[in-house]
């Protein structure tokens, strides 16, 4: 049997696949590829008026890719609403190996120099596969993504894959298209040269 690592995990990711595991205890993964998939498009997301309000007082400071290991941790970490989690030790190594790579970014949402909100996911040409969220803070995770897609849209991205859909995501503007459409859009973004390298994300108008 092929062993599983971060180059093979690429390739599911490149076929539309992505891993899970059953719970954070559980050593196994297995791959999904739901018949309906969620995605973010990146000229619709939704900003309402008070989320535009928060990013216009900057409450909150933006990084990159500063500290990505803790990002998938707090991710990983369990909390009043959630008491369990599909990311396990394998998965935070694999993601902290697709890192090393290149392939892996997160962004961090900060307040008082505390880490109190973020994202982390995949990225392959043009295509973004959002993999979890975390927040801290009131709207810290809606400003993670809120950055995220004005990221991807200055750098030339196509394609914000958020695997499944949430009323969460659908109230940011997320929608479900069905596997085949999914697997069309990823073709053409996997085409496109694009670099998650970095850049100031543009003021909201």
């Amino acid at each position: 049997m092929e062993r599983f690592d971060a180059n093979v995990l690429l390739d599911c990711y490149r076929r539309g696949v992505f891993p899970m595991a059953e719970s954070r205890d559980d050593r196994g993964i297995f791959l999904v590829d739901p018949d309906v998939r969620g995605i973010i498009p990146l000229d619709g997301l939704h900003v309402s008026k008070s989320l535009r309000k928060v990013v216009r007082k900057e409450e909150f400071k933006i990084s990159f890719d500063t500290c990505f290991d803790q990002v998938i941790a707090e991710c990983a970490r369990k909390t009043e609403n959630r008491e369990d989690t599909w990311i396990n030790g394998s998965i935070d190594f694999l993601y902290n190996q697709l890192h090393l790579m290149g392939h892996a970014h997160s962004v961090e949402v900060w307040k008082e120099k505390k880490l109190v909100g973020g994202l982390y996911g995949v990225s392959i040409g043009g295509a973004f596969f959002g993999e979890s969220m975390f927040s801290r803070k009131t709207n810290a995770s809606k400003i993670a993504l809120y950055y995220l897609v004005q990221h991807l849209n200055a750098r030339g991205y196509s394609l914000l894959d958020t695997q499944f859909m949430t009323d969460h995501l659908r109230s940011l503007g997320g929608m479900e298209i069905i596997r085949a459409e999914f697997h069309d859009k990823l073709k053409s973004a996997l085409r496109i040269k694009a670099s998650f390298h970095p850049i100031a994300a543009p003021p909201l108008p």
